[in-house]
């Protein structure tokens, strides 16, 4: 496995497909949650700040992991598509990921870090958790076909 920052074509269509195919299994997401991974990764794909990053992990079967750190303000960034493949769960790459983006964090001088996920992802609320992330925000409505109980961490740096 390596561990890259830089996008290369197909990267955007292999994210947004990574996250679709977990989460419509998982939760029976529609094609509706594609556009939501889709337009802000675009966004960032747009944009070239050194306050900003992506990890990507590949495996000899293709990308098998992702994180980004984006910057919300002057002092708080968002953490984003965190995901790792079934098939590289279990060997902590999902601790190491998040170790290097919130050391990003910490190198860009952003105080706080945000993020949002859903309720029942228990693997990676336990990685939020034992960072230092704790639940401010809860909210349950209908979205991408389905009920979703979407959740907030924040972690002060």
């Amino acid at each position: 496995m390596i561990i890259r920052n830089q996008l290369k074509p197909t990267d955007l269509g292999r994210i947004i497909l990574l996250h679709s195919e977990f989460y419509s299994e998982r939760d029976g997401y529609d094609h509706t949650f594609e556009a939501y991974v889709a337009e802000p990764l675009a966004q960032f794909a747009l944009i070239d700040s050194v306050r900003e990053n992506i990890w990507i992990v590949e495996d000899d079967q293709g990308i098998a992991g992702v994180i980004c750190i984006c910057e919300l303000t002057q002092d708080r960034a968002q953490l984003r598509w965190f995901i790792v493949h079934q098939r590289a769960q279990g060997q902590g790459l999902g601790r190491e990921l998040i170790s290097m983006a919130l050391q990003f964090c910490r190198d860009q001088d952003y105080s706080k870090v945000v993020l949002w996920t859903a309720k029942g992802l228990d693997k990676a609320k336990d990685v939020y958790l034992k960072n230092g992330f704790e639940l401010t925000q809860e909210r349950t409505h209908p979205l991408w076909g389905v009920e979703v109980t979407e959740q907030c961490y924040e972690l002060d740096l």
